[in-house]
């Protein structure tokens, strides 16, 4: 066990003076929240000038929410008037907590670090906004490294809620609650995480970058398709346009950095059309070209094909149990209502979707419509995407089509797909499509980070819909599926491609087992 340092016994951080280094936009951020809770600021950076051109920025910041109504004029007076620029680490030397949000660099994390440990008190709690370099490694050759913790803010700082908490190797619990406390007193939702490659936030997004990543090098479909089917499944941001906004360069980066520390798991490992991007200077907005033309002309809107309605069918089913087929019945009963029949339903076979005359529109497991049309034997097939709840009419939905279908499924697949309220998108045929794998990825690497000890299950959740926005954490996704139907659909992948990217993480395949004991057995 470490030594305890003498921050272990942390007294409580509420209403304690604050250093803040480093007055980029992060810092700036980190100072403004600080203050608006009351503390004293003090805000520095080595660059001449720039603490007192933050502290400036700040004020005409603080200006525009007094005019916008969401600031009364004395508090952004007194808020304002707690932020001290210092020129020099000295003048902040009363500081019981430091925040460094420097450049993203280990050498000048420690010297930063290895410089305060000589300035302030043995009691002043240290704390690092560092993305992704390793808290444990940051603390290397401190004099007292359990006094160095995490406290991963999010952009833009004073908007976002998440703050993870990371703790080091030799990171003291207590220092560690009191940021978490501390954090909870600025108005922010704590997440407490272990120092491992991309903490919570940006270990398990990397899937949501990665798969359309892959599908594009595949040439399965545009950009525009794969964003629009990732916004109708709740996300707020396609994977495309999200890249093109973070920059790809910076996207990169942190693929590049998870997949290096991580000693080169294919699982992290970074698309080389982004590295093709990167070196072609198509960075996205910051460039003015990305997946898309910035400003938008035009290249983001989705030419969505007219469906006119399908052939008249003689004998509809719908397979299948479970929400997406009960939405499936809802649908295709009123689609069928004009003809004054709906149709039978069998809970049993086996599969999820609907069946028209002997032709199969099936809700993908991870096969390939392809692979299904020869395990089946029904060559009229196509497979579709996995719906998200609730699917509001024309909801944007993947499929694709086996080969050995005829040309008059190729053009009736997508007029019921359309009659059942979707807007059908054409995929190549596929693999597990888009949504399907993408959330099935995500609950995926969510699951190794519990069982790692990264974070909790709650956590994950928390830190996933308040740090990147996301419509569900993945075991919210995870409520609203089988665990078993995730790991077939894994295998399965993981089978397609014969690599290590897509293997299921043990954990998930403990769950699934322990379901799967729990389920009643027949006589």
């Amino acid at each position: 066990m470490p030594s305890a340092s003498p921050a272990s016994n942390a007294r409580s951080l509420q209403g304690a003076p604050v250093l803040v280094v480093g007055a980029g936009i992060m810092g700036s951020g980190i100072a403004q929240v600080a203050a608006q809770a009351g503390h004293a600021v003090w805000l520095h950076d080595t660059r001449e000038g720039a603490s007192a051109a933050a502290h400036a920025k700040l004020a005409s910041t603080f200006d525009g929410l007094v005019a916008k109504g969401r600031l009364d004029a004395a508090a952004a007076k007194a808020t304002l008037a707690r932020i001290t620029p210092v020129d020099t680490l000295a003048r902040a030397a009363a500081a019981a907590l430091v925040v460094e949000a420097i450049v993203e660099d280990l050498g000048a994390k420690r010297a930063l670090f290895r410089e305060l440990e000589g300035i302030v008190n043995t009691d002043c709690v240290l704390a690092t906004n560092t993305s992704s370099i390793s808290v444990t490694a940051i603390a290397g050759g401190l004099l007292h490294p359990g006094r160095i913790v995490g406290m991963h803010f999010f952009n833009p700082v004073p908007m976002m809620k998440l703050v993870e908490v990371i703790s080091g190797l030799q990171t003291e619990a207590a220092v560690a609650q009191a940021v978490f406390d501390l954090s909870q007193a600025w108005g922010k939702v704590p997440v407490h995480a272990t120092s491992t490659p991309g903490f919570i936030v940006n270990r398990i997004a990397r899937p949501y970058y990665a798969e359309a990543l892959a599908l594009l090098q595949e040439q399965a479909a545009s950009p525009a398709v794969l964003d629009a089917c990732l916004r109708a499944a709740g996300f707020r941001m396609g994977p495309c346009e999200l890249m093109d906004l973070i920059g790809h360069d910076t996207n990169f980066a942190v693929t590049k950095s998870v997949f290096e520390a991580n000693f080169h798991d294919r699982r992290y490992q970074p698309s080389g059309l982004q590295r093709e991007m990167v070196v072609g200077g198509l960075l996205g907005r910051k460039s003015g070209q990305g997946f898309y033309r910035h400003p938008d002309d035009g290249s983001t809107a989705l030419p969505v094909a007219l469906h006119g309605a399908p052939a008249t069918a003689r004998e509809v089913t719908v397979h299948g149990e479970g929400d997406i087929a009960e939405q499936l019945e809802q649908a295709t009963t009123k689609a069928l209502s004009a003809q004054g029949w709906g149709p039978a339903r069998l809970r049993n076979s086996g599969w999820t979707g609907v069946e028209v005359d002997g032709a199969r529109l099936v809700l993908t497991d991870g096969r390939t419509a392809s692979e299904l049309s020869v395990a089946t034997g029904v060559a009229r097939l196509a497979v579709f995407d996995r719906p998200q709840p609730p699917s509001a009419p024309g909801t944007a939905l993947a499929y694709a089509v086996a080969e050995q279908a005829d040309a008059s499924w190729h053009s009736q697949a997508p007029m019921w797909l359309a009659a059942l309220g979707y807007t059908p998108l054409l995929l190549a045929d596929t693999p597990g499509l888009l949504v399907a794998r993408t959330l099935a990825m995500l609950i995926n690497e969510a699951a190794d980070a519990v069982l790692q000890g990264v974070c909790t299950a709650e956590g994950a959740d928390a830190a996933m819909k308040l740090g990147v926005n996301y419509p569900a954490g993945p075991f919210e996704f995870l409520a609203r599926w089988r665990v078993a139907e995730v790991v077939a659909l894994l295998d399965t992948l993981d089978h397609h491609y014969r690599g290590e990217r897509y293997r299921v993480s043990p954990g998930l395949r403990r769950q699934a087992l322990r379901g799967a004991m729990a389920a009643p057995r027949s006589a």
